[in-house]
C-alpha cells in the first residue's frame, strides 16, 4: 500500500488512521482486493503503537470495509466498497471551454475509413523496439534541452532538408509532442488577446479550436481549387494557419502563385504564416511544390511537422522550424509547457532516421497508400453522387455531395463527415475517406456498404430562367 497518511499530533490516533483509510477505500486509492500492510508494519511507518493501528483495522473490519484472512492478511473488501466520485465543485473554467466540445471516441468498425490513422501494420515495430530498449540502457538520468535531443534536430534537419525542401540548420528545429503542442507554443508565444488569426474553410478544427482557446478572434478563408483565396483574408488578420501541400480536409495543393501571394501579403501585412506539412511524404503523382517556408525570405513562416502519420500517433513526435527572432521564445514557451519530451523515444528515433530506417518505411508505406488510393479512387469515379477532389498525396481523400444528394449512417461503416471540418454556414456536404486504418481487400466492400446509404440520385439541374 502506498496511501499516504499524515497524523495530527493530537487527537484519538486510531479514529484518524481509521478515516484516512477509509477515505483512501471510497476515493479508489485502495482498490478492492487489495492487501493492506501488517499492523506492525504500518504502526512503525506512523511511529505509532501497534494496538493503535489494530483497533482501527478492527473497526474498518467491523463496518465491512476490510476483511481479515487468515494466514493471508488484511485486504480492502470486495463487496461492499464502491469508489465516490469527486466532488462537482463550484469553479467554472472560461467561457471558451464551453463551447469546445470533448474529443468523440475513435469509433470501432469492419470498414473503417477513419481520417489521420496511419496503418500501425507497416511500421517496424521490432525494429522500433529494439531501438527503444537500446536508448533506454544508454539514456542518463536528468533533465533534456527544451528544444530535443540534439541528434534528433541535427537528423531532422537533413532528412526534412532532403524530403521536403525545407530550409533550417539544427539550431532551427524545435521537438515538440506531435503538432499540436507545436501549435499551441507558436500561439502562446503570437497571439495577443482579441487577435484575428485565420484559418482555411474547411481545415483543421483542433487548429481553430486551439486559437480560440488561446483568445484569438478565429475568420474562416475560404479555399478554391488553388488553395487558400489571399484576397479574402481579414486585414486585421497577422497570423494565417495553411496547410499548402496537402490541404486538409479537401486534399488539394496550393498553387505556386497562391504560395507567393500569401507570402507577399504577409510581408505587406507584417503577419505571420503558419505552414503545417502533416502528411505531404506520402505522395503518389507529380512533384511536390515548394513549402513555404524555402519560398520565404522575409521570415515570416514557421513550419509545422508532425511523425503521427509517418509513423504510429502514440509516439507523440512532432517539430517545428521557426524564424530565428522566435527561437528564443518557443524555447521558453516548451520549457514552461512540460521542459522536454521523452529522450528515449527521441534518440531513438534520431537513429532511425540515420539508420535509413524512416526514409525505407515511407517508401514501403507510399506504395501501400498508393493503392488503396488508387481503388478508392476508381470506384467512386463513376458514381454522379459524388464529386472527388483532386489529391496525390496523403492519408484520405474528399468527395463533395452532388445537390440533393444525403448520407444516412451505415452500420459497419466509420467514415466522416466535410460538415464536422467546416467552421463557417452553412456547412459544405461531403464525405472525407482515410484509407490508412483499412486494408485493400476491404476497401471495395466498404464502399459498397457506404453507398447503400446514399440517397439514389441527385436533383436534376434546374434551368435557366
Amino acid at each position: 500500500m502506498d496511501v499516504h497518511i499524515s497524523l495530527g499530533s493530537r487527537g484519538d490516533l486510531a479514529a484518524q488512521v481509521y478515516r484516512q483509510l477509509l477515505d483512501a477505500i471510497l476515493d479508489g486509492r485502495l482498490r478492492s482486493g487489495e492487501r493492506l500492510p501488517p499492523t506492525r508494519e504500518l504502526a512503525r511507518r506512523l511511529e505509532i503503537s501497534r494496538n493503535t493501528v489494530a483497533l482501527a483495522y478492527d473497526r474498518l473490519v467491523a463496518d465491512g470495509f476490510l476483511v481479515g484472512r487468515a494466514g493471508a492478511g488484511t485486504f480492502v473488501s470486495a463487496d461492499r466498497v464502491r469508489a465516490r466520485a469527486a466532488p462537482k465543485g463550484v469553479v467554472r473554467p472560461r467561457a471558451i471551454w464551453r463551447q469546445i466540445e470533448e474529443p468523440r471516441p475513435m469509433l470501432e468498425a469492419r470498414y473503417d475509413f477513419q481520417v489521420g490513422v496511419p496503418d500501425p501494420r507497416l511500421f517496424p515495430m521490432e525494429t522500433w523496439r529494439r531501438l527503444v530498449a537500446r536508448e533506454l540502457r544508454v539514456s542518463a538520468a536528468g533533465y533534456g534541452e527544451p528544444s530535443g535531443y540534439a541528434p534528433l534536430r541535427e537528423a531532422i534537419s537533413r532528412h526534412i532538408g532532403i524530403s521536403r525542401s525545407v530550409h533550417a540548420g539544427p539550431g532551427d528545429v524545435l521537438i515538440t509532442n506531435g503538432a499540436q503542442q507545436a501549435l499551441d507554443l507558436v500561439g502562446r508565444v503570437l497571439i495577443e488577446p482579441g487577435a484575428c488569426v485565420a484559418v482555411e474553410e474547411p481545415g483543421y478544427p483542433p487548429a481553430r479550436q486551439l486559437f480560440r482557446s488561446l483568445g484569438a478572434r478565429v475568420a474562416g478563408v475560404p479555399v478554391d481549387a488553388e488553395g487558400l483565396v489571399v484576397e479574402a483574408i481579414p486585414g486585421s488578420a497577422r497570423i494565417v494557419y495553411v496547410t499548402p501541400s496537402h490541404q486538409f480536409p479537401l486534399g488539394t495543393p496550393m498553387s505556386l502563385a497562391r504560395r507567393a501571394a500569401l507570402l507577399a501579403w504577409a510581408e505587406r501585412r507584417n503577419a505571420v504564416v503558419i505552414e503545417d506539412d502533416y502528411d505531404s511524404e506520402f505522395r503518389f503523382g507529380e512533384r511536390p511544390l515548394e513549402p513555404l517556408q524555402s519560398l520565404d525570405r522575409a521570415g515570416r513562416v514557421v513550419y509545422v511537422g508532425s511523425f503521427s502519420k509517418t509513423l504510429l500517433p502514440m509516439l507523440r513526435l512532432g517539430f517545428l522550424v521557426a524564424p530565428a527572432s522566435l527561437g528564443p521564445a518557443l524555447r521558453a514557451a516548451k520549457r514552461l509547457s512540460d521542459w522536454h519530451g521523452e529522450l528515449p523515444t527521441q534518440a531513438a528515433l534520431a537513429r532511425f532516421i540515420d539508420e535509413g530506417l524512416l526514409a525505407r518505411h515511407i517508401r514501403k508505406a507510399t506504395r501501400e497508400y498508393a493503392a488503396r488510393h488508387a481503388l478508392i479512387t476508381d470506384a467512386l469515379a463513376g458514381d454522379d453522387r459524388l464529386r472527388l477532389v483532386p489529391s496525390t498525396a496523403g492519408l484520405h481523400l474528399c468527395a463533395r455531395l452532388a445537390p440533393g444528394v444525403s448520407v444516412r449512417p451505415v452500420p459497419g461503416v466509420a467514415v466522416e463527415r466535410l460538415e464536422a471540418y467546416c467552421g463557417e454556414k452553412p456547412p459544405q456536404p461531403g464525405l472525407v475517406l482515410g484509407y490508412g486504418a483499412i486494408t485493400q481487400q476491404a476497401i471495395p466492400g466498404g464502399l459498397r456498404l457506404l453507398r447503400s446509404g446514399m440517397s439514389a440520385a441527385p436533383e436534376p439541374a434546374r434551368p435557366l430562367p
